[in-house]
């Protein structure tokens, strides 16, 4: 188009143009602010898009999250009523864990032993658990 035209007018005053080259161009600031704001407007919509997607994954994996808890809370439930032992199992697990919790501590610590499990042969656990048992049957 551009060489066309300089051709064109180059003709009137009798001067044949065989080849053009442009060595400089420059836009006016409008159009390179136009430029500028397409290419800003492009980059928050992709932003807007990631952040929907994260979004959306986030979401899923929470949905998967709550899955796999309420299975696992089925299969704990399903556990306990086919072995009542495993309760006491899962007593220990929990006192052997405190236990570890407080001896690795810089602080040292005072409390008593009733409130954190330690004592598994508690009959009064024994008793609350065959409670568990007999209403589930």
């Amino acid at each position: 188009l551009i060489r066309k035209q300089l051709v064109d007018r180059a003709r009137d005053f009798n001067i044949i143009l065989d080849d053009v080259s442009i060595t400089e161009l420059s836009f006016g600031k409008e159009y390179t602010a136009a430029v500028e704001a397409k290419q800003v407007a492009h980059q928050e919509a992709q932003r807007a898009v990631f952040f929907v997607e994260r979004a959306k994954q986030e979401r899923q994996q929470k949905i998967l999250q709550a899955e796999g808890e309420a299975e696992a809370a089925k299969m704990l439930g399903e556990a306990i009523g086919r072995n009542p032992g495993y309760l006491k199992l899962r007593k220990i697990r929990a006192a052997q864990n405190i236990s570890r919790t407080i001896a690795t501590s810089q602080n040292r610590v005072y409390l008593s032993g009733n409130g954190l499990m330690l004592n598994i042969s508690d009959p009064s656990f024994d008793e609350q658990s065959d409670k568990l048992l007999k209403s589930k049957k």
